[in-house]
């Protein structure tokens, strides 16, 4: 299967973070969060920003494309 594949949650449990307090930071709520995390969510370059600053990462390691 090919798509866009996050490490959010991989990332969130390395700075013990949950859903909702990772959401709290970056301003969205949980369950956006959860739809990015699924696959789910196409979101903004400012959210993708955001997250990635968040979780002490850049975009393109918080973001893999699979073919």
């Amino acid at each position: 299967m090919s798509g866009l594949k996050t490490r959010i949650k991989e990332l969130r449990d390395k700075f013990n973070l949950t859903q909702e307090d990772l959401a709290k930071k970056v301003g969205v709520r949980r369950e956006t969060i959860v739809f990015i995390e699924k696959g789910g969510y196409n979101c903004s370059i400012l959210l993708a920003h955001n997250l990635a600053k968040e979780l002490k990462t850049t975009i393109d390691k918080l973001f893999i494309w699979e073919d």
